[in-house]
């Protein structure tokens, strides 16, 4: 009876079987198995080995979020949004002067018609 192996990241490595899984446990390469609960293993994953790259994750395709809620003094809430210059605490001056076009034309296309 085999079972997949996948790599740290999630990607599918391979399929072994028990003996297999029993010396890779044995050498320290596996980091986690899952079984089921009458004991029969489901799954197993490898360690992150040196020199590997971190798995890619969600935030690093969404980027940095540029509005966040803002509780106001009254109880309500709002979308406040992030100060692009060297100062985040900026109230009134969101974008410098150089990348204000560009900032302008961002808000422009997300407001509604």
């Amino acid at each position: 009876m085999t079972f997949p192996l996948y790599c740290y990241d999630g990607s599918l490595a391979c399929w072994i079987d028990h003996k297999d899984l029993k010396r890779l446990e044995d050498g320290g390469l596996i980091s986690r198995v899952v079984k089921r609960a009458k004991g029969r293993i489901v799954r197993a994953t490898l360690h992150r080995m040196p020199g590997e790259a971190r798995p890619t994750m969600l935030r690093d395709y969404v980027g940095t979020k540029y509005s966040f809620r803002q509780r106001l003094a009254d109880g309500h809430q709002c979308f406040r949004l992030r100060a692009l210059g060297d100062n985040p605490r900026e109230e009134h001056n969101l974008a410098p002067t150089a990348v204000r076009p560009i900032f302008l034309r961002v808000v422009l296309d997300c407001m509604a018609a």
